[in-house]
């Protein structure tokens, strides 16, 4: 076989030193890492010169040095040696130690010898022991001393380990091997059973550490056929040695390939330096080796199972019901596995490998773990939005819903987190647990907020709708006693509204100081509204002043509009109306809801009035001798903030006051004039009593012939409708002139549908007398009245409908011509007059008829 194939290296040499890098070339070269734990280590040992490495060259196909029987009988290996085996499955390394009892080492050469041996025990699966069958039954011969030794240590050092030891009988006689074989068992035995075993290895069978076999080999140089014959035959015997019942027995400790490197150096170290063969520190050593390397399988195995996978996918995708159980069915799987294959290896490494693993399987499934408790909190807290609005739908009061729902959402979590919990860990669920509770505080918090906004809103509407409007009313109908009122008003509708307010915070269970709080700000809100309202009203106070002005002067005290007759005091009337909107001003001066006494009114009507008008009963004038009291920009008992209206302001107000109310009190003076010039064209006493006598012969006349009178009484009727319809005395204010082209232009027309109508001729259509001029307030007045007055006949008579007609018609005509000719204020202001004048005569004409 060449050298290139079984990569034959010294491992140790004659002084005992570890060739580190020939091990490390072999194990590269001879690819032995890459088996994993398929491979097998054979070791042969036995006394020098005894064909040893002969043996192992014709039965692995190595290439070890043999002796030169020719040359002489001496030492041929040094140290230890190993080589690949040619053609052998599973990957097999055959180890070649040094002879014992050779004379190059002298009486020194036990130490080596013992070391040499416990190396070759420690790290392999099958022992070939090289005796020559003439010393089968002596006492020294055989390795009996070295076996003795090698027993002794191997009960301290392993645990039970079957390794397989292999008697192999060189040279053999013609004593059947049926008679040789016993013999050497019960050498062996006895061996066993002289040695001192530790106390838990007293009842020990030799059974349980070794696994005898015994074999028989003819003479190489005698029977050189025969011996190669039988070497094939054991050959055989290592094919699949490591498979079950094989010839490498028990498994249990077996190093993973890449680790037989490092494991083979410490194995060594640990034997040349502890003198009595103590090697507790290799036990441990090949246990975590080994031990580990089971736990990564099974941690492999775990990350790629698709169990696991399914579930992990499952739970990505949404929370699993049964998760804890799915899990530690799956974890239980891998760790069983691994206390089977673990289970002959230091119970202390065994257990603390296992720890590891499941400390490692744990830590590889926990985020799956923590997302289902994620996927649990999300929805516990759906459950507990929507069940504490729910609730809240139903009328139940907040704080006992969040609580019920609360502990309802709790304890949903916590069974969930039973469900996800798994027996190989106990996963502390605190910081979800407490992160579900913030959660659940802060939804809580967020909807206690929104629902006192919405009810605190609510409460404010009622306000707003209960104050807003009556303040305005008030305000405009501003008397003595308005803020009087208004702070009633405010007291009651805010009492009625604290009673619901207070009875719906009852429910949200809040602490004293929150619930005062919140009272008194919806108390503050009420006075805010009245406070802006007034603010409001301020703002438009001169109109109000000019609206209370108009009311005063144009309605008497029962509210019925004035007629400006020439009998009314339009001096008195003016200073009522004055006083009126005065009073209205100082109400709107400021905000008195407070009930302190101020002097704003007496100061206004002192200042602003005539002193002729006195204030109103009951208050002084007294405005403490400052030149002007209301230059100022502050009232003495008001603050700043309760200040709608400044005296400054108030002075401003009312002189743009009486600028704009003085046109009403001038349209009543010209109404009052034009009715007494109207209502003169009665003669006096003295030209009536002359009018008697003079004409007394032509009344007799009158009287006497009926026909005359009757003409005169139709000439007058007709005269005067001409008159009235024509508006003659009207036209002839706006010149001579116009008014003869006027009279003349429409004196026809009128007189034939004036003695039509009056001779029944045919029906003229009535026309609507024009309405009165609208900027003359006192003519208004004065044609309501008039109408209102004028009486109504059920029935009336052809000739006064006649009469009626022709004074519509002439109204008409006079009408047209005037505001033809007319379109200055002078003109309107006559055409009024005249209007009215003919409206007085219109009425005494029917009171006449």
């Amino acid at each position: 076989m060449g050298e290139e194939e079984c990569c034959s290296t010294q491992l140790i040499d004659g002084d005992g030193e570890f060739n580190v890098t020939g091990l490390e070339n072999f194990m590269k070269t001879a690819k032995i890492a890459e088996c994993g734990l398929s491979y097998a280590v054979v070791a042969i040992m036995g006394p020098q010169s005894s064909g040893k490495s002969t043996l192992l060259n014709h039965l692995f196909g190595t290439n070890f040095k043999e002796m030169d029987a020719f040359k002489g009988r001496s030492q041929t290996t040094k140290g230890i040696w190993l080589a690949k085996c040619v053609g052998i499955e599973p990957c097999t390394i055959a180890m070649d130690l040094e002879g014992t009892d050779g004379r190059e080492r002298g009486e020194d050469d036990t130490a080596f010898e013992k070391q040499s041996a416990l190396f070759a025990l420690a790290i392999s699966d099958i022992v070939l022991i090289n005796m020559w069958c003439h010393d089968i039954g002596r006492e020294q011969a055989a390795n009996k001393p070295l076996l003795k030794t090698v027993f002794q240590v191997m009960m301290r050092l392993f645990s039970p380990r079957k390794t397989t030891l292999l008697l192999v009988i060189r040279d053999k006689t013609k004593t059947p091997l049926e008679h040789l074989e016993p013999v050497l068992r019960e050498d062996i035995q006895r061996i066993w059973d002289s040695v001192s075993k530790p106390q838990v290895h007293t009842d020990t069978p030799l059974s349980e550490f070794f696994n005898l076999e015994v074999t028989a080999l003819s003479s190489y140089e005698e029977k050189e056929e025969q011996f190669k014959e039988q070497v094939a035959q054991l050959r055989k015997r290592f094919f699949h040695s490591i498979a079950p019942g094989g010839l490498a027995g028990d498994r249990r400790g077996v190093v993973p390939a890449s680790g037989f490197s490092f494991s083979a150096q410490q194995i060594w170290k640990v034997i040349r330096e502890n003198k009595d063969l103590d090697l507790p520190a290799h036990k441990v050593m090949v246990a975590t080796v080994r031990c580990e390397e089971i736990a990564n399988e099974k941690l492999s195995h775990l990350t790629s199972d698709e169990g696991w996978l399914e579930l992990e996918e499952a739970v990505q995708a949404g929370s699993v019901s049964g998760f804890g159980k799915k899990l530690s069915s799956i974890l239980d799987a891998y760790l069983s596995e691994y206390d089977l294959e673990a289970i002959y290896f230091d119970e202390g490494v065994r257990n603390a490998k296992r720890q590891h693993l499941e400390s490692k399987a744990l830590h590889f499934v926990h985020p799956a773990y923590q997302t289902v408790l994620g996927h649990r909190r999300a929805k516990v807290l759906d459950n507990f939005k929507n069940a504490l609005e729910q609730s809240l739908n139903k009328g139940e009061g907040f704080a006992a819903s969040v609580r019920i729902c609360a502990q309802s959402s709790m304890l949903e979590f916590d069974q969930g987190c039973a469900d996800a919990s798994i027996k190989q860990a106990n996963w502390d669920t605190s910081k979800v647990r407490e992160k579900l509770r913030r959660d659940i505080e802060e939804h809580t918090t967020s909807v206690r907020s929104a629902k006192l906004s919405e009810m605190i809103a609510n409460y404010e509407k009622q306000l707003i709708k209960a104050l807003a409007e009556p303040v305005e009313y008030l305000f405009e109908a501003a008397g003595g006693d308005t803020w009087a009122l208004i702070r009633k008003l405010i007291q009651r509708e805010t009492e009625t509204a604290l009673s619901g307010f207070s009875t719906a915070l009852t429910g949200f269970e809040l602490d004293q100081g929150t619930f005062d709080k919140m009272v008194q700000n919806l108390r503050d809100f009420a006075r805010s509204v009245v406070e802006k309202k007034a603010r409001e009203e301020a703002g438009k106070v001169l109109i109000h002043m000019k609206d209370r002005f108009s009311t005063a002067f144009s309605h008497d005290k029962d509210s019925m509009p004035r007629v400006w007759t020439g009998r009314e005091n339009i001096r008195k009337i003016t200073k009522d109306a004055f006083t009126a909107s005065l009073r209205l001003l100082s109400v709107m001066a400021a905000i008195r809801l407070d009930e302190k006494p101020d002097k704003i009114e007496n100061l206004l009507f002192s200042s602003l009035l005539d002193a002729k008008v006195a204030a109103p009963s009951g208050q002084g004038r007294n405005i403490g001798g400052s030149a002007d009291p209301l230059a100022s920009s502050s009232w003495e008992e008001i603050p700043p903030k309760d200040t709608l209206l400044t005296p400054v302001q108030c002075k401003s107000l009312w002189r743009q006051f009486k600028t704009e109310t003085e046109y009403i009190v001038a349209q009543a003076i010209s109404a009052q004039v034009a009715h007494k010039r109207n209502n003169n064209w009665i003669p006096p006493p003295w030209a009536i009593l002359a009018m008697v006598i003079l004409g007394f012969n032509e009344v007799m006349l009158l009287l006497k012939n009926p026909l005359y009178l009757i003409l005169s009484f139709v000439i007058y009727l007709v005269s005067k409708a001409l008159w009235v319809q024509l508006d003659v005395a009207g036209e002839f204010r706006n010149g001579p002139v116009s008014a003869i082209i006027s009279v003349l232009s429409g004196f026809l027309p009128s007189l034939m549908d004036t003695l039509q109508q009056i001779f029944g001729a045919e029906q003229v259509h009535q026309r609507p007398e024009p309405s009165a001029a609208p900027n003359s307030l006192a003519s208004q007045s004065f044609s309501s009245q008039t109408q209102t007055q004028m009486p109504t006949p059920q029935t009336e008579s052809i000739p006064d409908s006649s009469i009626i007609s022709n004074v519509s018609s002439s109204e008409s005509v006079i009408g047209r011509s005037s505001s033809a000719l007319s379109s200055s204020e002078s003109s309107i202001e006559h055409s009024s007059s005249t209007l009215t004048q003919r409206q007085a005569a219109n009425v005494q004409e029917k009171d006449f008829i």
